[in-house]
């Protein structure tokens, strides 16, 4: 079966879908069928044939298309639909198109068949984001005849899943990006909530990719030597760990957390220690000197900082932890630029106009409550907030489990049904709003 092609996406159970939500669900159920999995996809050319599948989708509606590669087979689609008033400044809608690895063999359907079982539509990127970027578009159609003052924007990226780096990063400086002229406000990705609420994030949390290297004397495993890089290390390691019991604890939980909980982490700090690295080997690996004390020690930390925590203050604090002779640190050199100063945050102030349009579209017009909250993790959206656009994490995903990078990814046809009918009615009050002061 070719990646595009469309079956029956429903079963007996189902079979109550009308023809045109079977439509829907059949264009969301072939984005899935796409496995772009972020390591794979621009080699096997399936970042290539998504983006085509897309493009082709976007051509129908009768948008503007530009596809570019910023970096070789990572091709970055910016779609457009011109608004009647198009001096006003627009509306983005962002998405990106790859996804984590699965590990088949804890999942119980194929992650890329789109499988639908008990109402609920199974893949990798169900929820992690191709339910957006599908949501975007079917929305959009049901909006085709009617006239919208504001231009819509919506650009489908690469790479998020690794960093950004080679597809938002290069897109928001790109001469196509500039071109698109004054954007109002912008829309990325969210998380779904468990209960009959939206969550909506407005700014992230600053990850910080720590390498801390510690040497020391050796000598034969035998004897009590000072001061060895090792036990330097692990003295370091235990300040970190009570670092990282009291931020817990400031949550109000302890002994890990799920999902759910970790929806509340933006407001602490959040440190891991994801490496480690040591010993004496003469072969790569394969066998070690167990009887030998090795010189060098070295650990890797992913550090998680809210915007209301200076990224300084945790520079500070890895700078006394490593004071010592011997011990030193730096930001992983591999992950770009390091962030030492926090990307803006987008307002929630009730007299923000934006804010304050989007807040009473979904109590007036669904009567459904809306959380504004820091993202925990990392999205293309500090891209954005960057470049000085105000941008907002939204995937309409109520009652609903969090299962980004989970085995057995799913959304129900519900919640997707349901998305579809928010962004609609979202977009018929964004893309009809007044001029504002300012603008």
């Amino acid at each position: 079966m070719s990646e595009t092609t469309t079956t029956d996406p429903v079963n007996n159970s189902n079979s109550e879908i009308g023809n045109d939500e079977n439509k829907d669900i059949a264009f969301f159920q072939d984005l899935i069928r796409f496995r772009t999995i972020s390591s794979e996809g621009p080699t096997t050319g399936t970042y290539k044939a998504c983006v085509a599948f897309l493009e082709e989708k976007c051509k129908s509606l009768g948008f503007k298309t530009v596809v570019r590669e910023y970096v070789e087979n990572k091709p970055c689609l910016v779609a457009t639909r011109l608004g009647s008033e198009p001096e006003l400044p627009s509306i983005l809608l962002n998405s990106h198109y790859d996804v984590v690895p699965v590990m088949r063999e804890h999942w119980h359907v194929e992650p890329f068949d789109a499988v639908i079982k008990d109402n609920k539509i199974y893949g990798r990127g169900t929820q992690d984001m191709k339910c957006v970027c599908a949501q975007y578009l079917l929305a959009l159609e049901r909006l085709s005849n009617v006239e919208l003052k504001r231009t819509i924007h919506l650009s489908f990226v690469p790479d998020e899943e690794i960093g950004g780096a080679d597809g938002m990063a290069y897109l928001v400086k790109s001469d196509e990006f500039k071109s698109l002229g004054k954007i109002a406000v912008a829309f990325d990705e969210g998380l779904a909530n468990e209960k009959d609420a939206y969550t909506v994030f407005y700014g992230e949390r600053a990850p910080l990719w720590i390498l801390v290297k510690v040497e020391g004397p050796t000598g034969h495993g035998s004897r009590f030597i000072a001061d060895t890089a090792i036990s330097k290390l692990i003295n370091l390691a235990n300040k970190a760990f009570t670092f990282r019991k009291e931020q817990e604890e400031s949550l109000g939980h302890s002994g890990g957390c799920s999902h759910s909980v970790a929806k509340k982490l933006g407001d602490v700090t959040t440190l891991n220690l994801t490496m480690l690295k040591s010993g004496v080997s003469v072969d790569g690996g394969k066998t070690w000197a167990l009887n030998v004390i090795p010189t060098i020690a070295e650990a890797g930390f992913d550090i998680r900082v809210p915007p209301s925590v200076p990224c300084k203050e945790i520079s500070d604090m890895l700078d006394e932890w490593t004071k010592d002779v011997g011990m030193s640190w730096e930001y992983a050199p591999w992950v770009g630029t390091p962030i030492t100063v926090h990307p803006p945050v987008s307002s929630i102030d009730p007299k923000d106009p934006w804010w304050n349009l989007i807040n009473s579209a979904f109590k007036e017009d669904f009567n459904i409550q809306l959380e504004p909250e820091i993202f925990p993790a990392g999205t293309d959206s500090r891209f954005l907030r960057e470049s000085g656009i105000p941008a907002y994490g939204f995937s309409p995903m109520s009652n609903s489990p969090i299962l980004l990078h989970e085995h057995n990814e799913y959304i129900s046809i519900d919640v997707f049904k349901k998305g579809i009918d928010v962004y609609e009615q979202l977009l018929r009050r964004l893309g009809n709003a007044k001029t504002f002061e300012g603008e």
